[in-house]
């Protein structure tokens, strides 16, 4: 079974416009984004079967990904309520 990622703009669509400046225009975010983007696709290749990893491994990658979602989010918030 094909496990899909979360890219950033699927998981908060209504934000897909507040992304795209931030990425262009706030060197944090945009450092947070990609880190966020490597991570989310290293789980999904894990999850896929395309690379081994050990269970330990992949819980500690969701956990990274769950917090820099956690900050992402914040920080659209923070834009998009200014």
């Amino acid at each position: 079974m094909q496990v899909e990622h979360h890219p950033l703009s699927a998981e908060f669509p209504e934000f897909k416009e507040t992304i795209h400046e931030l990425k262009l225009g706030n060197a944090h975010f945009s450092k947070l984004f990609e880190e966020y983007d490597h991570t989310d696709k290293a789980i999904n290749r894990a999850e896929n079967g395309v690379e081994h990893l050990a269970d330990a491994a992949l819980d500690s990658l969701k956990k990274v990904r769950i917090s820099l979602k956690d900050q992402l989010f914040q920080m659209l918030q923070t834009t998009a309520n200014a």
